[in-house]
């Protein structure tokens, strides 16, 4: 392998620019604010988390986990998401805190993409965990969030997908009861956006003509309040209907919100199947044809931090809304300048402190001995006052403190 140049960098890391920077932060700030509003307080989890704890309960699988050896050989990973560090949190710090606890976040996280093209190993989430509560209000409330906080990071076009894995679940066993391997390989399908592969697994099944109908009409059941009811139909299965009647109920409530007009009932919306237990969902930008925001319920994750708590939530994919939706346009907010020369340096360092404490970015810069034996006549101020010039391309504006020449 030849020695990277200089200026190189691993593959999937990338550089921000300031202005990227100044998009990125604007955007922290709306969100954050915004589930702050709703009640959600933020946490801030370590980078590096154990392997053995929060590494084994991600939903991340193990091939794509940065994994590093402290100085006593133990396992440690860089954080693939913030789900799993902050159940161990509720888990610990915060077990005696009264329930449901509200949570939000925003920060870096790590995946290996084994240098596949356009993908990025570090990215950034926002997003909001909602522990203690196993109700639709409680699922209907961080949709409806995650509808607010879409809007407030600027994307104004968009639709949230939402499904339940209930209900797939409980198809599947009926259909196809105790096939395990078979019925992987038909969530793998739907998780993959997959529906050739699909009803090709089907078909190697070799059902009867009822239950192939079945599983091919799940493909179908895509639209509004009215595919509860097609769904229901669909299957006599008790925990898919128990799950159907769940999705009609958070519907409901997001009709409460305003907000229904924003979601579609999608029921090959499956998310992680081995890591969501209840409704799930994703939200689609019209600028793009990937997932700005997806989360869902998890209610088996906390037990493995040693306390059982239902639990729901969401993450904004940062990047994704930073690189493709337009909504929030940033203008370089340019600095004023102030110059000087030696006989006024106090004078022009208590103006820019004056700027400064009015909220003005400013920019200070002592004249070179040639700048002030020739002074450009647009930017010369006498000792009287000062005189101004705009310089649009770098600064706000240009002002000049110098003492008159013949004073020198």
């Amino acid at each position: 392998m030849s020695k990277p140049k200089g200026f190189e960098k691993p593959t999937g890391f990338r550089d921000y620019t300031p202005l990227v920077v100044n998009k990125l932060r604007t955007i922290e700030r709306n969100v954050l604010e915004c589930m702050e509003r709703w009640g959600y307080r933020q946490i801030i989890t370590p980078t590096i988390e154990y392997y053995d704890t929060v590494g084994v309960a991600s939903s991340t699988s193990d091939r794509k986990l940065f994994k590093l050896l402290n100085s006593r050989g133990t396992t440690l990973v860089l954080r693939s998401d913030l789900t799993a560090p902050i159940a161990r949190v509720v888990s610990s710090l915060l077990k005696d805190e009264q329930l449901p606890l509200r949570l939000s976040y925003h920060a870096n996280v790590f995946r290996s993409i084994e240098e596949e093209a356009g993908r990025e190993a570090e990215f950034f989430q926002t997003g909001v965990e909602l522990v203690g509560d196993d109700s639709p209000e409680a699922d209907a409330e961080v949709v409806a969030l995650a509808i607010a906080s879409l809007q407030a990071a600027g994307v104004s076009s968009f639709k949230i997908a939402m499904g339940h894995m209930g209900f797939l679940n409980g198809l599947l066993e009926e259909v196809i009861p105790g096939q395990t391997a078979q019925q992987a390989a038909l969530k793998e399908g739907l998780l993959g956006r997959d529906y050739v592969g699909y009803r090709q697994s089907i078909e190697e099944l070799n059902l009867e003509p009822k239950p192939k109908e079945q599983l091919e009409a799940i493909l179908r059941l895509r639209g509004g309040k009215e595919v509860c009811a097609h769904a229901a139909e669909l299957s006599s299965s008790a925990e898919a209907a128990q799950s159907i009647a769940h999705l009609c109920a958070v519907f409901e409530v997001l009709e409460a919100y305003g907000v229904s007009e924003h979601v579609l009932i999608d029921l090959t919306m499956i998310g992680d199947f081995s890591y969501y237990t209840g409704m799930t969902f994703e939200g689609y930008a019209a600028e793009l044809g990937s997932p700005v925001c997806s989360g869902g319920r998890y209610d088996n994750l906390l037990q493995q931090f040693g306390r059982s708590l239902p639990a729901t939530g969401f993450a904004l994919k940062t990047n994704r809304i930073i690189d493709g939706v337009h909504g929030i346009t940033m203008e370089e907010n340019k600095p004023v300048l102030i110059q000087y020369d030696k006989a006024r340096r106090a004078e022009a360092l208590a103006e820019a402190a004056r700027l400064r404490s009015a909220g003005q970015n400013v920019v200070t810069s002592l004249l070179s001995d040639q700048e002030v034996t020739e002074p450009a006549a647009e930017v010369v101020a006498s000792s009287g006052g000062s005189s101004v010039r705009s310089a649009r391309d770098v600064y706000d504006q240009v002002i000049t403190y110098q003492a008159e020449q013949g004073g020198r």
